[in-house]
């Protein structure tokens, strides 16, 4: 079966799955740090495995803690599902 590409629309999803409603994930969030969003990197690491568990892709601790925005979150995922990384 083919990858699905990732998108913002699931990285909302998951983060509101994880951390509840209490974050304002609304709008263009592409390049809004997840430090502005209120996100800290243990969220970020436990939004990495969950993706991880739900997509059959292994995100490493190196790479999660690189990342600042959801654009970089949505083209590391879709880089380890093998597809190219381009978020529109």
């Amino acid at each position: 079966m083919a990858a699905t590409e990732f998108t913002l629309d699931d990285l909302r999803r998951i983060l509101s799955e994880g951390a509840g409603d209490d974050f304002d994930l609304d709008g263009d969030i592409l390049d809004t740090t997840f430090e502005d969003l209120g996100y800290e990197s243990l969220a970020l690491l436990e939004t990495g495995v969950r993706i991880g568990r739900e997509y059959g892709i292994e995100l490493d601790d190196a790479t999660l803690t690189d990342i600042e925005t959801p654009r970089q979150f949505v083209e590391a995922v879709n880089n380890q599902l093998g597809l190219i990384d381009q978020v529109a």
